[in-house]
């Protein structure tokens, strides 16, 4: 996944929104969202590749997600696939901050990442660059990419703007969600380079929703929890022209 958008604690109706795209090979085997057969409370997409996930949520109310940290000097193979990191907060009963706790001791053994985990209560960011430390966020609307969180790509940018939008009055809807990531309109190639994203691949990675023969957005999924405690899920998923192929909604109420 490479970019997410998100409110935390910021409407009373809604104590937590997500709008996110999955961006990865088109070649790389992926199992469309639902609840797993051997985790039958988690519901969330699979990496046939690896076998763990990029987003989920479960029927007590954790949720996980990450995304992979963009850094040149780091493209050795790790011991470890970055998709462990949600899967393993999803599927225990840690409380969040000790969860990043033990991992922060180990982050070394993935790539580089962002991760956030957060059980209904509090909702927590880690990544392993930069000798960061794991942080509860307070509440707000939140961007994340494939760098820091709240790091002002434009299309992070782009997606906070609209969100703020749609919560100063507008229904909350799973197409009003997407609509916050699914612009494919390319970022100024000025406003690009003052960002340092001045790679031949970096115009075609600007956009919210990319498109390519090779790699693009192979889903978007937007959820919400509200203060009922029920949880609305929907995944979007993208052939490689970015054609709507497959589409997911599982709506359940926490439980426990």
């Amino acid at each position: 996944m490479c970019l997410m958008i998100l409110a935390h604690q910021v409407s009373p109706e809604y104590p937590l929104l997500v709008a996110a795209n999955r961006d990865e090979f088109n070649a790389r085997p992926t199992a469309v969202s639902d609840f797993w057969d051997d985790q039958p409370n988690l519901l969330a997409g699979r990496d046939l590749e690896q076998g763990g996930t990029w987003m989920g949520v479960t029927r007590r109310g954790r949720f996980a997600a990450v995304t992979n940290y963009r850094d040149p000097a780091r493209t050795a193979v790790a011991p470890c696939s970055r998709g462990e990191l949600p899967l393993g907060f999803l599927t225990g009963c840690a409380d969040p901050a000790s969860y990043l706790g033990v991992l922060e001791a180990r982050a070394t053994d993935y790539a580089g990442f962002n991760l956030l985990v957060g059980d209904g209560n509090s909702l927590w960011y880690f990544s392993n660059s930069d000798n960061e430390k794991p942080l509860c966020l307070p509440p707000g609307i939140y961007g994340l990419s494939n760098a820091r969180l709240d790091t002002p790509w434009p299309k992070v940018t782009a997606g906070k703007a609209k969100l703020r939008t749609l919560l100063a009055g507008a229904a909350i809807t799973h197409d009003a969600l997407s609509n916050l990531v699914n612009d494919k309109q390319l970022a100024d190639p000025s406003t690009l380079r003052s960002h340092g994203l001045d790679g031949s691949m970096d115009p075609m990675l600007s956009a919210q929703f990319i498109v390519s023969k090779t790699y693009g957005t192979r889903s978007t999924t937007t959820l919400w929890l509200d203060a009922d405690a029920r949880v609305s899920w929907r995944e979007q998923s993208f052939n490689a022209q970015g054609e709507l192929r497959d589409v997911q909604q599982k709506d359940f109420r926490v439980v426990g």
